[in-house]
């Protein structure tokens, strides 16, 4: 096989994967969670990110158990635990945000893919995710 024969092989190969994995994601858009110590700081970390469009939506689900290993020990604590709807090309952003204000030394900050949802809603994150406009 010549050199220019296995390069055409490889760029069909590698956009045939990608074509692939990009079937498998199919929104931009993430949820990301993270666990609180009190409805304060929840609610605060909530409003900061929605007010400074990092997330379209939060939403603040209190009366959560967790059992969890930390510096050796088992603990178990009752946390407030955040949904964030957000996308993954303001997540560096979204993360970075949740460790400035969060009062843990290791917040949980884990993001998981939407797949799908209904358009409307995919497009109302759209709406709400965008930056700013010196008019507003």
């Amino acid at each position: 096989m010549s050199v220019g024969t296995l390069t055409t092989f490889i760029i069909s190969l590698v956009q045939k994967v990608q074509r692939e994995f990009e079937k498998l994601i199919v929104t931009d858009k993430i949820v990301v969670l993270t666990t609180c110590s009190s409805r304060e700081e929840a609610d605060r970390i909530a409003y900061q990110l929605v007010d400074a469009r990092l997330a379209a939506c939060v939403n603040v689900l209190p009366g959560i158990g967790s059992i969890y290993r930390w510096q050796g020990a088992v603990e178990q604590a009752q946390e407030i635990l955040l949904l964030i709807k957000s996308s993954r090309a303001l997540f560096d952003s979204l993360r970075a945000r949740i460790e400035q204000l969060h009062s843990y030394s290791t917040p949980e900050i884990v993001a998981l893919p939407i797949v799908d949802g209904a358009e409307g809603y995919l497009n109302w994150m759209n709406a709400e995710l965008q930056p700013t406009s010196p008019s507003e």
